[in-house]
């Protein structure tokens, strides 16, 4: 198949906030994702960390783990443990099924930091904090294709890599045979930037993609109110596609249908399952995926 669809587990359990959803199994998670109809998931926390456990549970399920979540951290100069980690995550994650790394830069960020406000403390790399994480990205992504996968970077709020400026001047220093782009739609939102415009631009370096939408009425509570993107998240921030109302999705479903593109279509919408439940909003984003793309 030319696009599978796949599902994150940060939508039952959030990576960044343990607490919400944090009384949910791994097995539920994955249960329900097969239930609604996907045929991958992402790593995420809740998963075990032993590779037989979480290789019995995806097997059990018809599920594979398309790519997994890794922390860069060029930007405050952790190189050899940044290239140390990755080789590691590579061999775990490729044996999983996963054939692309899905990375962003954590050594410099804020979106995981409840107390800092998002819009107000963007952060801004210097020069010597940009080159360093094209190096290292250039690096890891020749370890990535030495493996058989692919390297992609994830534009996250909060990190220092959110704009199409800032996407473009990356994507300009990297290798574009071994550096791709995660393609996220909530996160190019939230920069104030729009989606299909980046998509567009980029869409031959594209190897991943995340769906999701933005509630504006919440988006624009957390820049008036100075909330952090963690704030935001809890109340509801994200949706999945076919529930917000902030992305184009029809001229980025059509640019994805008229292009090449292979790969992985996952629905990544980080809600508090409490308030949404994680079955339900992953069957609606199931729905509506098959409607747009027809499968």
């Amino acid at each position: 198949m030319k696009i599978q669809y796949g599902c994150a587990p940060i939508n039952w359990s959030n990576d960044d906030l343990p607490s919400l959803g944090g009384e949910l199994t791994y097995q539920q998670c994955l249960s329900e994702m097969a239930l609604a109809g996907y045929t991958g998931s992402e790593g995420g926390i809740k998963y075990p960390k032993d590779f037989d456990v979480i290789k019995k549970a995806i097997d059990l399920r018809g599920i594979t783990i398309c790519n997994m979540w890794f922390s860069t951290e060029f930007t405050v100069f952790n190189n050899e443990d940044t290239f140390r980690r990755f080789q590691k995550h590579l061999d775990y994650t490729y044996g999983l099924g996963a054939r692309v790394v899905g990375a962003g830069e954590c050594g410099v960020t804020i979106h995981g930091d409840e107390s800092i406000p998002l819009f107000k403390n963007r952060v801004i790399l210097d020069e010597r904090q940009f080159n360093n994480l094209a190096e290292g990205l250039n690096e890891l992504g020749r370890m990535a294709q030495a493996k058989g996968m692919k390297l992609c970077f994830h534009p996250h709020a909060g990190t220092g890599i959110e704009t199409k400026e800032e996407i473009d001047r990356l994507m300009a220093m990297t290798n574009p045979e071994t550096v791709f782009l995660l393609f996220d739609t909530g996160h190019l939102t939230l920069a104030g930037e729009d989606p299909l415009a980046v998509l567009e631009k980029h869409l031959d370096r594209v190897a991943h993609i995340h769906v999701k939408d933005v509630r504006r009425h919440v988006y624009e509570t957390v820049k008036e109110q100075d909330m952090s993107f963690l704030q935001g998240v809890k109340n509801g921030m994200f949706t999945v596609p076919g529930d917000g109302d902030m992305v184009n999705w029809d001229g980025i479903f059509d640019l994805i249908k008229n292009s090449s593109y292979e790969g992985w279509i996952v629905v990544e919408a980080e809600q508090d399952p409490a308030k949404a439940d994680p079955l339900e909003y992953a069957m609606m984003a199931r729905r509506f995926l098959r409607e747009k793309l027809g499968q």
